[in-house]
């Protein structure tokens, strides 16, 4: 079966339990040129097999009637094809039948909003001062972008692996922050443990992708210093503005130093997981320089290569540039949560570039070696978290 996907993103439904899979991807009209500077092409994933057709016609902005496709994709398509062909082109995939379930999604958004409601005061007592952001509490304006002059318009929380006492990473990984209120660290613990788990999974597939056998990174990220974040976009506006006014207060952010909800950035770690984003925003930037929309049916999760793997496979697995774009003034007044899931490495693991990954014509953009944890301080630095 034929499906064009040059110049499309193509957002993979997969099924993580066995080697067949179910793939559905929207083949979006291009924008004509003229009409760039009001439409961005927009990703999702069909809740039914099918495909849009493309047209030749510049000026029909009518939606294209879908064509259907056979629901399973022909044997010889195994997961780790889909996802390797995925991720080498985009960066970028959306799954579907991924295990974590709805309950555990619906009930960490209730328990994110909860925290963030809380007194600034009350939430300042689980910032860990001189921690660089690893673990508990960080204020509305201190994350900045590589090579950004604005700070995020953002809050968050960080989690990361719980570990026994004495442990040989505890200097590179401390305690978590137990929060008094509520259920939230009972609950973002069982988000870590389903993203950690999920992300296992993926990184299987990559695994034998790349040439390597199925558990290459079972006993590289067994220990790693993963990291899972809680965050707030607050509204940017009073809820009780005028639309009109709105849209005079989002022109002064702009004028005001281009502040944005998250400026565009790549992940520092191997991969990331993404749960929630219940507001849109999420925008990805292709090869051929134009941003495309990243709009996730609920309960799916977003999944990106971050730097570390990019790093490992020569440029392989590219690590694709993002951002959280500030909304419209119709929706400038509403919060935006997202809880990304940072899958890192164990803090000693050497990110040395696999053979498999090198040749003639790719030769090794990283003949030095360097371990993830000198990795991630460099550029913890660089984000102004050190």
């Amino acid at each position: 079966m034929g499906v064009d996907l040059d110049g499309e993103v193509p957002i993979v439904g997969t099924e993580l339990y066995d080697t067949d899979f179910d793939a559905f991807v929207e083949v979006r009209r291009r924008v004509p040129p003229h009409a760039a500077s009001r439409a961005v092409p927009s990703l999702r994933l069909f809740s039914s097999p099918q495909i849009s057709r493309r047209t030749s016609s510049p000026r029909d902005d009518r939606p294209i009637p879908p064509l259907p496709v056979p629901r399973r994709i022909a044997p010889a398509v195994t997961l780790e094809k889909a996802l390797g062909a995925a991720y080498e082109k985009y960066g970028f995939v959306i799954l579907r039948n991924h295990g974590v379930s709805d309950a555990l999604i619906r009930r960490s958004l209730e328990c994110s909003k909860q925290f963030f409601a809380l007194p600034a005061e009350k939430k300042m007592e689980y910032h860990l001062a001189g921690k660089g952001g690893a673990r508990g509490y960080t204020a509305f304006g201190v994350e900045t972008a590589k090579g950004s002059t604005s700070h995020d318009l953002k809050e968050f929380w960080h989690l990361g692996r719980d570990l026994p006492p004495k442990h040989r990473f505890e200097a590179q990984m401390p305690p978590n922050v137990q929060v008094e209120e509520g259920d939230f660290s009972d609950v973002t613990r069982a988000v870590f443990a389903a993203l950690d788990a999920l992300g296992g999974r993926v990184l299987e597939a990559l695994a034998v992708h790349l040439g390597q056998k199925r558990e290459y990174f079972a006993d590289k990220v067994n220990e790693g210093n993963s990291i899972l974040r809680v965050i707030h976009y607050p509204p940017l506006v009073d809820p009780e503005t005028p639309d009109a006014d709105a849209e005079a207060t989002l022109r002064e952010l702009e004028l005001a130093g281009g502040h944005v909800r998250a400026a565009a950035h790549e992940d520092i770690n191997l991969i990331t997981l993404l749960l929630g984003a219940d507001e849109g925003g999420l925008q990805l930037l292709r090869r051929d320089g134009r941003w495309m929309e990243v709009n996730p049916p609920p309960g799916c999760v977003t999944c990106n290569i971050g730097d570390m793997l990019q790093r490992l496979t020569n440029h392989r697995l590219p690590s694709t540039t993002h951002r959280v774009v500030n909304p419209p003034a119709s929706r400038a007044k509403i919060p935006r949560y997202s809880m990304p899931f940072f899958l890192h490495p164990n803090p000693d693991f050497v990110i040395e570039t696999l053979p498999t990954c090198v040749s003639e014509q790719y030769p090794n953009r990283y003949p030095e070696p360097i371990t993830s944890d000198e990795y991630l301080q460099q550029r913890l630095r660089e984000i102004k978290l050190k």
